[in-house]
């Protein structure tokens, strides 16, 4: 069964759905990554685990898909984890007693590892991949101080973000698609932007606070993401698991290690 919900947070309407096996043995939460939404996951990663009666509940973050409000801004990073907050509480009336893994993407990765270093949870794990905790290149310095300035003047002007489409996938046909798909954007804030990458290196810095098991997935070849970023998050705490896929890109559910991939997080979940 699937279905759809709105919720309110900050006079914006926040678009979630949710899917459900015939028998549920755990819930996941996904939040998704920048400028994409969270139905990009339906045919890569949410089919595969409701087939393992693992229910799902997404939502569209503020800024993207569905969900109204300005493409590409948020009203701050405390805003964001307000959000997986509420769809959290949405699982729990949903799934009744049924443990929660958080499933975090990119920057939807540096949200749920976010969350679980500063708010008190019960979530029994978190699945992070790759996460959004430091960038795989070096912007310039003068849009870093472009952008420290639009933040203190202007921190809802949005502004191309530049991603390199070519470094999602080293498959052409999902190049195809994401070039093709109306709800992806290529507009960000700098509100949205800084304060994500901030909390980036918080995490790295507090990774010894993590209290739950974490798995986390990234490719060598990630020209997005630093999967060295993850190397030091996961070096830092004992109760993250790092998988690094060799060569493959920032979207491995969406790679030519698609299989590898699902697999490992299937294992995964089946032992937390």
């Amino acid at each position: 069964m699937q279905d759809t919900f709105i919720f309110k947070l900050y006079d914006t309407d926040l678009f979630g759905q949710y899917w459900q096996p015939e028998i549920t043995k755990k819930v996941i939460v996904l939040v998704h990554g920048m400028v994409e939404y969270a139905s990009r996951f339906e045919e890569s990663v949410i089919k595969h685990l409701i087939k393992n009666k693992i229910a799902v509940i997404a939502f569209d973050q503020f800024g993207h898909g569905r969900t109204r409000g300005k493409r590409g801004h948020c009203p701050s990073y405390k805003a964001l984890l307000e959000s997986v907050e509420f769809v959290i509480e949405k699982a729990k009336k949903l799934f009744p007693n049924k443990p929660i893994v958080l499933y975090g993407h990119s920057m939807g990765g540096n949200l749920v590892i976010n969350y679980v270093l500063r708010q008190n949870h019960n979530v029994i794990g978190v699945i992070a991949t790759s996460p959004f905790l430091r960038l795989a290149f070096e912007p310039p310095k003068w849009k870093v101080t472009l952008g420290e300035l639009l933040l203190k003047i202007w921190p809802s002007l949005t502004l191309p973000s530049e991603l390199e489409v070519e470094a999602i996938s080293r498959d052409i046909n999902e190049i195809e698609k994401y070039k093709n798909d109306a709800l992806v954007h290529d507009k960000i804030s700098a509100m949205f932007a800084f304060p994500v990458i901030e909390a980036g290196e918080w995490a790295i810095e507090n990774a010894n606070k993590l209290d739950v098991p974490m798995l986390i997935l990234h490719g060598t070849g990630d020209r997005i993401t630093s999967h060295k970023g993850s190397e030091i998050f996961s070096a830092k705490t004992g109760n993250a698991s790092l998988k690094l896929f060799k060569d493959g890109y920032h979207e491995l559910h969406h790679d030519l290690c698609r299989d590898e991939f699902i697999e490992t997080v299937l294992n995964w979940l089946n032992k937390v």
